[in-house]
């Protein structure tokens, strides 16, 4: 059994994921989420949030709002002790496959210019760097955008699996054709 669990939000993660908040970036002095975000999530993107527990404690967890088939990555937080454990890619791992579940084509992330370790998960997940945005939560906040599209998620499926983020595609035989061949019909519709 693996030392953490992740599970998508429920509404009663509330107060929970309002205390993860504080405890991640508010002892850092960073800004904490505000309660009508955090409710949000808990209330209508459950689908797209995860909590990720060591046994009881919650350690963890991975925001993000899905309009149509595009999702917005808004927060990934671990408590100090838990980072440089797996708990990150079991985290990411319920998080892809719940963006491919949902449909999802393209995922975007917003972040800090010094915040290289976010910058290379990102970068290693596909996204690319699109544009910097002033003051986007409120003066002097600068953030990159990134953006992960339906293309460089197809060219990175094989890092993916690797990564165990998404299951192995099939290996040959009829039923591997026949999937292989009704996803490039769907993406030719598309």
């Amino acid at each position: 059994m693996s030392r953490y669990q992740v599970r998508a939000l429920t509404r009663d993660d509330f107060a929970t994921l309002m205390q993860l908040e504080e405890d991640v970036f508010g002892c850092e002095g960073e800004s904490t989420l505000g309660p009508y975000y955090v409710r949000l999530c808990c209330e209508f993107f459950a689908d797209s949030c995860f909590l990720a527990f060591e046994g009881a404690k919650p350690v963890g967890y991975i925001l993000s709002f899905v309009r149509q088939c595009e999702a917005y990555c808004t927060a990934l937080g671990v408590l100090p002790p838990s980072r440089g454990t797996r708990v990150v890619a079991q985290l990411l791992q319920s998080f892809v496959r719940a963006m491919l579940a949902l449909g999802v084509q393209s995922c975007w992330f917003t972040v800090k210019a010094d915040n290289q370790a976010a910058r290379g998960l990102h970068s290693t997940l596909g996204a690319k760097e699109v544009e910097t945005r002033n003051d986007f939560y409120g003066p002097g906040d600068d953030r990159i955008v990134s953006r992960i599209d339906r293309e460089s998620f197809a060219k990175l499926r094989a890092r993916y699996e690797r990564l165990g983020l998404i299951d192995a595609a099939p290996l040959g035989g009829p039923a591997a054709a026949a999937a292989a061949t009704s996803a490039a019909s769907s993406e030719e519709a598309a």
